[in-house]
């Protein structure tokens, strides 16, 4: 089992350059049953606990209409995490993959989201399913899962914008 912030073999950590991080504004706190990142799950699961997502003030006005949706994207920042491995061995076998093209929580800009279930809401909490963060990790943003929104906005010229799409092939087939 890999320990907490071991470099793996073949995985690769650079010096980050100076933050100059932009200013985020955390909107609330997000409770979990995990409280170490070796026992949070890898990826949340729709028939996960239920967790609660707790919206300060002044935002919990902003909460009118969530209701609406079952499922919502939550982002949130991942606090605990390094940010520092370019290549990672998530198998710890060696194989080194680079951190763009994986969901670890170790990143540049430590962003987490994830797709929940809404359960229900009551005041400023949000009982979800499907989180996969550590209990008090910092709240972001929520949004419509963008397969359930459609926007409320007139159209605009770019909403009709199309080209043909291409499909890229994987890279191991």
């Amino acid at each position: 089992m890999v320990r907490l912030n071991e470099i793996r073999e073949n995985e690769v950590a650079i010096t980050p350059p100076e933050t100059a991080d932009a200013h985020i504004v955390f909107i609330g706190r997000i409770s979990t049953p995990w409280t170490s990142r070796m026992e949070t799950p890898r990826q949340g699961r729709p028939d996960g606990p239920v967790c609660t997502i707790e919206v300060f003030e002044p935002w919990v006005q902003a909460l009118k209409g969530t209701e609406r949706f079952e499922r919502l994207e939550v982002l949130y920042w991942l606090h605990q995490s390094r940010r520092d491995l370019v290549l990672q061995s998530p198998a710890s076998n060696g194989e080194v993959h680079g951190t763009f093209s994986l969901r670890s929580p170790v990143r540049p800009n430590p962003i987490g989201t994830s797709i929940v279930v809404l359960e229900k809401i009551e005041g400023n909490r949000l009982f979800v399913r499907g989180l996969d963060c550590l209990d008090g990790t910092p709240l972001i943003d929520l949004k419509p899962e963008r397969s359930l929104f459609k926007p409320i906005a007139p159209p605009q010229k770019g909403d009709f914008a199309t080209e043909p799409v291409r499909m890229c092939k994987k890279i191991d087939e």
